[in-house]
């Protein structure tokens, strides 16, 4: 089947989403830092089977289609963007939802899931982080400067974004993911991982370059039953 795409008004933002699929199974994928429904999900929306999902994408505000507004990250933007999720899923009369999140993402869907758990069907994560550590920081901030970035990674969001808005934005995302850190723990949403009660699968990649191990180990030790 053919994918739509289109806006709706959630939360006073115009939020961009792709849609495919006739499943009773409704998907939304959660891209990550910069990321939109288009760069990050490509292959899913193509290959996921549509008989038996309804897949979403969507844009979190501030990126992909979904500007304006401009990006930017307040200390709850996590949660921001955990309610305008919600939110679009409900605008689109999707009563219940699974949540697949890739890295910001992920945390995202973490959030999501604990918070508005009558909702959630089932949650997939990967590269996903519950808390930052000086050890993550000095890896962000070996990302800071995008011109540094391989032209695979970097290419399609520049086309995406066009330089200017692409390098500012990544040194705003270091400077606000940075800042949690500054917390007890670095938390950014530990102390929600025991709230989350559907089927949870983690997945890690051993060589992802910016979320080390650790951070994955953590979420299955703190979400019970996950695998």
């Amino acid at each position: 089947t053919s994918i739509t795409s289109a806006k709706i008004q959630v939360n006073g933002v115009h939020l961009h989403y792709q849609q495919t699929g006739e499943g009773s199974h409704a998907v939304l994928l959660l891209p990550g830092m910069l990321g939109s429904g288009k760069t990050d999900f490509g292959p899913q929306l193509k290959s996921m089977n549509k008989q038996l999902f309804t897949v979403v994408a969507w844009d979190p505000r501030g990126y992909g289609k979904s500007i304006p507004p401009s990006r930017d990250f307040p200390p709850d933007f996590f949660e921001r963007d955990a309610k305008d999720a919600v939110d679009l899923m409900q605008a689109l009369k999707f009563k219940k939802f699974s949540l697949l999140g890739w890295s910001d993402g992920g945390i995202t869907a973490l959030i999501a899931a604990a918070k508005y758990p009558n909702l959630i069907h089932k949650l997939v994560v990967w590269g996903a982080n519950a808390s930052v550590t000086q050890e993550d920081v000095r890896i962000y901030n070996g990302i800071r400067d995008v011109s540094k970035w391989s032209e695979k990674v970097k290419k399609p969001l520049e086309e995406l974004y066009g330089h200017k808005y692409f390098a500012e934005t990544c040194e705003a995302w270091v400077d606000g993911i940075s800042r949690f850190a500054e917390n007890s723990d670095g938390n950014i949403c530990q102390q929600l991982l025991p709230d989350i009660k559907c089927p949870t699968f983690i997945i890690h990649g051993e060589k992802d370059p910016l979320v080390p191990q650790a951070h994955a180990e953590y979420i299955h030790k703190h979400i019970k039953g996950s695998r």
